[in-house]
């Protein structure tokens, strides 16, 4: 199956409308040359800019975007900045790991955190906690799993029986939860678009940049667009499951997209009860839904998924209305403002692809929908990497990208795969 650079989208992001206009940056055009070119303008590219900046401000550094800043994937999650590590499990051989993992979260997030203070971005950043929830069997099974983990590991949080959970988010629909204080809620558009106009000097980032072609050009590389070329002592690719087209290994990585909905500001009544506060709710089990509040009190579902392909949004909304529905019947019928679908680099074993596939070319991808906070840890530390400094032992932290069969295996697999947990976890979606 050919790979493309870069992903199409059938709808606008919501995040990302409701942001004053901006001007772009500006294509690239023609020939140049850079120290180092980084291929993606999201938090892991950004984060690699940083680092690589503080350690050669000398340097020239390039940036390069397939779309606008804010209407890429980054800026189209669902905003949750977890200061600790996910875990699928709290065996005690792990708990090391995690804690390793844990404290480099909560590292990461706080310079994010003092990032944004001073700059002054206005992404509505609120340390609300997360809940996580379950209605059936399977999905208690898994957060029963997820309790295991934090209790082991001397983490803060709360259980929370049916009624205790309908009085915190406003729905029956789930019969037991756990809640973490240990998550930050942000406009994840607001907060890629203020990091994007807060670059530093000598950083320069050209929007609706798609690079197409890496090729070798002696000991350096050349990076072509569509209507330039910029040829650099090293490159870093960081834009996820569509660096497989540039260079990184198609066998361990794949695109998933995944689709979000985000309401008309709820009715003061409705408001009242579901959104008085800002909190978030990740499922206990992988396939259910994601939701969330807004400061200007909306309602936010994300689910279902498809392969390497963006679905029919038509199709999808009926299906995400029907979701929320059920959860919120006052609310029916639901009116969206928005729909729209997003890409997550995804590996088989959820471990990142990360590293120097070839001499001076290196990757970072396969976040496996860790999200922001993640993905700024592993940009940095691929810069430091590239550039000869210590690195904490990634392999050792975060597992390495396992082999996945190629097509149309792969893809067989994953239909099949879905819809097994589709159907047994069908109350969760």
């Amino acid at each position: 199956m050919s790979q493309t650079t870069h992903p199409s989208h059938q709808r606008p992001c919501g995040w990302n409308s409701w942001l004053p206009e901006r001007q772009a940056r500006p294509i690239l055009h023609g020939q140049c040359e850079a120290d180092v070119v980084i291929i993606g303008a999201g938090y892991t590219g950004f984060a690699a800019a940083n680092a690589w900046q503080q350690a050669r401000p000398e340097d020239r550094i390039k940036i390069l975007e397939a779309d606008r800043v804010g209407e890429g994937s980054p800026g189209r999650n669902s905003g949750f900045m977890l200061e600790i590590a996910l875990a699928n499990d709290a065996r005690p051989q792990e708990l090391e790991r995690m804690e390793k993992l844990n404290a480099l979260s909560r590292q990461t997030m706080a310079l994010l955190r003092e990032r944004v203070e001073q700059l002054g971005i206005n992404c509505q950043l609120e340390r609300s906690g997360t809940y996580r929830a379950a209605r059936s069997a399977i999905g208690q099974r898994a957060l029963s799993q997820y309790e295991d983990f934090l209790k082991a590991a001397g983490l803060p949080y709360q259980t929370l029986n049916g009624s205790q959970l309908s009085e915190r988010i406003g729905t029956r629909y789930y019969t037991q939860g756990v809640f973490s204080p240990d998550c930050y809620l942000v406009q994840p558009a607001a907060l890629i678009v203020g990091l994007a106009d807060s670059l530093g000097e000598g950083v320069e980032l050209h929007e609706h940049s798609p690079a197409t072609q890496i090729v070798p050009d002696g000991k350096r590389w050349r990076v072509n667009t569509p209507e330039g070329e910029v040829i650099a002592k090293q490159v870093i690719l960081a834009n996820n499951a569509f660096s497989r087209a540039l260079g990184a290994d198609n066998s361990r990585l794949s695109a998933i997209y995944t689709y979000a909905a985000i309401t008309r500001p709820l009715a003061p009544a409705d408001r009242q009860h579901i959104a008085a506060t800002t909190w978030g709710l990740l499922p206990a089990h992988r396939l259910g839904c994601t939701l969330r509040t807004t400061a200007d009190g909306r309602l936010m579902i994300r689910s279902r998924y498809s392969y390497e392909h963006e679905a029919d949004n038509t199709r999808i909304e009926t299906q995400l209305k029907a979701s929320l529905e059920a959860r919120y019947p006052e609310l029916t019928p639901v009116r969206f403002d928005h729909v729209w679908g997003g890409t997550t680099g995804l590996t088989y074993n959820g471990a990142p692809l990360w590293g120097e596939i070839q001499p001076n070319l290196y990757v970072s991808a396969g976040c496996n929908g860790g999200g922001i906070v993640k993905g700024t840890y592993l940009g940095d530390a691929i810069a430091r990497y590239a550039l000869g400094q210590p690195v904490e032992d990634i392999a050792s932290l975060f597992g390495k990208a396992s082999w996945m069969p190629p097509d149309p295996v792969r893809r067989l697999g994953f239909y099949l795969a879905s819809e097994v947990e589709r159907r047994k976890a069908k109350q969760e979606t």
